[in-house]
């Protein structure tokens, strides 16, 4: 939970490196969390089974939208990738896929352009 308050707060920090656990740790308390406002929509009745979302579903969505975004650049930057290859995601299924293997690949060595590695300082 640590790691998720902690992505929240850097809510503006596009720079730097984020490791892998700060990134899936983020990944997974976000899906537990979007899973709690799906059934909270659900239980409220304010789902829409047309679009498949619901108020407060699509209030966290936006709200998490910035944070997720920064950790995801960074985690790039870990990697020695520019967080413009978030764009990847626009190409389908093939972006995706070299998006997840970029973001499951271990920190590049040393000190990059980005900053220090975080787990050599942690």
């Amino acid at each position: 939970m640590n790691w998720y308050l902690k992505v929240l707060s850097q809510w503006t920090d596009f720079k730097g490196r984020a490791r892998r656990k700060e990134y899936w740790m983020f990944f997974l308390f976000n899906m537990i969390f979007a899973a709690l406002a799906s059934l909270i929509d659900y239980s409220a009745g304010t789902s829409n089974f047309v679009s498949g979302s619901g108020l407060f579903q699509n209030i966290y969505s936006l709200v998490v939208l910035v944070p997720g975004l920064a950790v995801a650049v960074r985690r790039l930057h870990d990697v020695g990738k520019s967080g413009w290859m978030l764009l990847l995601a626009l190409i389908p299924l093939i972006g995706a896929i070299w998006l997840l293997v970029l973001m499951a690949t271990d920190s590049k060595e040393g000190t990059n352009k980005w900053g220090e590695n975080p787990k050599e300082v942690a």
